[in-house]
């Protein structure tokens, strides 16, 4: 498909050693929607989180934070210039998450102290408002991203938690037929209906290989927090599922395995098309002290980095990518780091596009 002819700003007068301005949009960039190669969608919700919360409110923070990087893509080619980005906070969608988030607190003390949900109208009203909502919000997310990948639009999608990317792979699935997930993330994320939520934070791809007949593969790095449940899942998969999980990472590490010689095994269990999910808390806690469900171990930013760069360097398709579950904390490290995790991920897939 050819794209649309898009109008670039005159970025002769554009200063990116300057101080980010407020007056444009995220990273400090001066360009419009129609004008970027790339749009942001951010989507603030946290409905079914189990321990931690604030995410809903990370992109807000992203972007303020996103005004301290430097406009400097050390990967080459500037992609940057080719525009990035993000989208208003929707405030309704917020106001749902916030709604819907107190009924499901009240929920999850009832159902942690073994009391049967069937026998309590109250608590049998708020599962199914929580599980109609998110359904809803799945739904806003796939029209949403369907409507940018309909325009030609890279779109990376920035959460809230991790239920939030479910409609984005759909619509990618739908654009780009099979292709598979490389997902960065502490757990599995493949319980069914966790806490009888059905579109929970902890089932996302679980989701997602039932609900998405495209999503041939799915290719998880990081693991260290996981289920019997889903540990038989990846077991009984058919290799559908493959898992790289911590231990036996950092095992093959101390063992004398380079991060190239793994990287490389991993990438080649990718298909051409690949869609990177990556969960904030798939890093060490030093760079997410407040994501949700933080879990000792974890990767340093340059190793994930590395990772999709090879991806990219072996002649695969970067689709898309979302960043979820990070945390909103008293000196906004968190938004910090997430900033630019996200500035990476923008620019490697743009360039990917080059």
């Amino acid at each position: 498909m050819q794209l649309q002819a898009i109008t670039m700003p005159d970025l002769s007068k554009f200063d990116h050693n300057a101080v980010g301005n407020p007056n444009n949009n995220i990273f400090g960039l001066p360009f419009t929607e129609d004008e970027a190669r790339l749009v942001i969608l951010p989507v603030p919700w946290e409905v079914t989180v189990s321990y931690g919360a604030s995410t809903s409110r990370a992109a807000e923070h992203v972007y303020k934070s996103s005004k301290q990087v430097d406009i400097l893509d050390t990967d080459g080619k500037e992609g940057w210039k080719q525009g990035f980005f993000m989208r208003e906070i929707d405030k309704r969608i917020l106001m749902k998450s916030d709604y819907l988030r107190k009924e499901a607190e009240l929920y999850i003390d009832y159902i942690s102290k073994g009391e049967p949900v069937e026998k309590n109208k109250f608590m049998c009203k708020s599962l199914k408002e929580i599980n109609e909502g998110s359904a809803k919000l799945n739904q806003w997310v796939y029209e949403q991203c369907k409507e940018l990948l309909d325009r030609d639009k890279l779109v990376g999608l920035l959460g809230g938690d991790h239920s939030t990317s479910l409609g984005y792979m759909k619509a990618l699935g739908e654009k780009h037929g099979a292709f598979g997930v490389l997902q960065i993330d502490a757990h599995c994320d493949l319980r069914k209906s966790y806490e009888y939520f059905t579109y929970s934070h902890a089932s996302v791809m679980y989701n997602a290989l039932n609900e998405i007949p495209a999503l041939e593969k799915l290719v998880q790095v990081g693991v260290r927090d996981y289920s019997e449940e889903e540990w038989n899942l990846v077991c009984n998969s058919n290799y559908r599922v493959i898992t790289y999980f911590d231990k036996e990472i950092r095992e093959r590490k101390y063992e004398g395995e380079t991060w190239k010689h793994i990287t490389d095994e991993i990438v080649n269990k990718l298909p051409n098309k690949v869609y990177i999910s990556f969960d904030i808390d798939g890093l060490d806690r030093k760079l997410c002290p407040n994501t949700g469900t933080p879990v000792p171990g974890g990767f340093e930013i340059e190793e994930i980095c590395y990772l999709i760069k090879r991806i990219s360097g072996s002649g695969r398709e970067l689709l898309g990518f979302d960043l979820v579950e990070i945390g909103v904390g008293q000196n906004d490290w968190d938004s910090n780091v997430g900033a630019r995790v996200l500035w990476r991920l923008c620019n490697l897939l743009v360039n990917n596009h080059s």
